[in-house]
């Protein structure tokens, strides 16, 4: 294989997001779209000259039919990601996942399971593995630069709760779960990622501004080790967006504000700003996808396994805000 041809299965706001990223790799076409929308299907035509030719699909079903692909993007509502993750897998396509990757951990050990079983690869599209302050922060913890961690808090505010009403994302049926479970789960992502420590234990307080789905959540972590944590995710806010990550440890502390980093070493340390000349380049998801499929990385970004984690810390922390305790989170 010297080009990886793919079926975009869901081609609306993030789905165009993905075209948009393929279109500008060279090893990679499109070779179909998929959505039952044909104002998103027509949406997505008009980003290249290219796709005009492409044929489109209201089913993954006549797509399979119809054309012959090596991989597939899945960028459709959280609950038909695991049905159309395991499809595609069935018919042999190599398969990048939309966060939050797919309805509950249950599912997320099949579709892992399955992929193994098929031997394709299984992705999820936590971008910010692949986004050059996030990279650095990594690096930074995972060399021991910063000690012992002790102590990391998570934050990101967004107007989810406006932006999103009426849509699909803010149906339980449909999204699975609200802002914890949508944007939410990036930054959860983020925490167990940037540390690769093991929550031992979470205690959760979710308020759903009156939808049926989460929207505002404040959690409480314990890790295995003995360090402490928090993660807050306010889908009620004004703001259009922002994120910050804060890490402690025993030798110094690293700080992310909304895209700017900040580090202090020693005890006392002065706090200053890195350079953006210093941290790593970015990618994407589906540049990353591409030199998987065709062997010249070993391993994704983000692993489907990543995708497991979150759905497991976030099926603990529903739990927990329902009975008011700390809930255990096993793997």
């Amino acid at each position: 294989m010297n080009k990886v041809r793919f079926l975009m299965i869901g081609v609306g706001g993030m789905g165009q997001a993905h075209i948009r990223n393929i279109l500008e790799i060279e090893d990679a076409e499109i070779v179909g779209l998929v959505d039952p929308s044909e104002q998103s299907i027509e949406r997505a035509r008009s980003l290249s000259h290219v796709l005009q030719d492409v044929p489109s699909f209201s089913t993954i079903e006549d797509a399979f039919e119809a054309v012959q692909a090596d991989a597939a993007v899945i960028v459709t509502p959280h609950s038909q990601h695991f049905e159309q993750g395991m499809a595609c897998l069935q018919k042999g396509l190599h398969v990048l996942m939309e966060k939050p990757f797919v309805a509950g951990s249950e599912n997320a050990r099949k579709i892992i399971k399955e992929a193994e079983a098929v031997g394709r690869h299984l992705v999820v599209s936590y971008q910010r593995h692949l986004q050059g302050p996030y990279i650095y922060l990594r690096n930074l913890i995972q060399s021991g630069e910063l000690g012992e961690i002790r102590f990391i808090t998570a934050y990101q505010a967004q107007n989810w709760l406006e932006s999103q009403r009426g849509t699909w994302r803010q149906n339980k049926s449909l999204s699975c779960g609200g802002q914890l479970n949508d944007s939410g789960s990036h930054l959860i992502d983020v925490v167990l990622w940037l540390t690769g420590m093991t929550p031992e234990a979470v205690l959760a307080n979710i308020d759903n501004r009156g939808t049926e789905v989460d929207i505002d959540s404040a959690l409480t972590i314990r890790f295995v080790g003995g360090a402490m944590g928090t993660i807050n995710v306010v889908g009620s806010a004004t703001v259009n967006w922002w994120e910050d990550v804060s890490i402690h440890g025993t030798k110094g502390s690293a700080l992310y504000r909304n895209g700017k980093i900040l580090v202090s070493k020693g005890l006392n340390g002065p706090v200053e700003r890195v350079s953006e000349q210093d941290l790593p380049p970015s990618s994407n998801p589906d540049a990353d996808f591409v030199d998987l499929v065709l062997g010249r990385i070993a391993s994704p970004a983000a692993p489907a396994e990543c995708g497991y984690q979150v759905a497991r810390f976030t099926e603990a922390a529903w739990q927990s805000a329902e009975t008011n305790q700390f809930v255990s989170f096993t793997v």
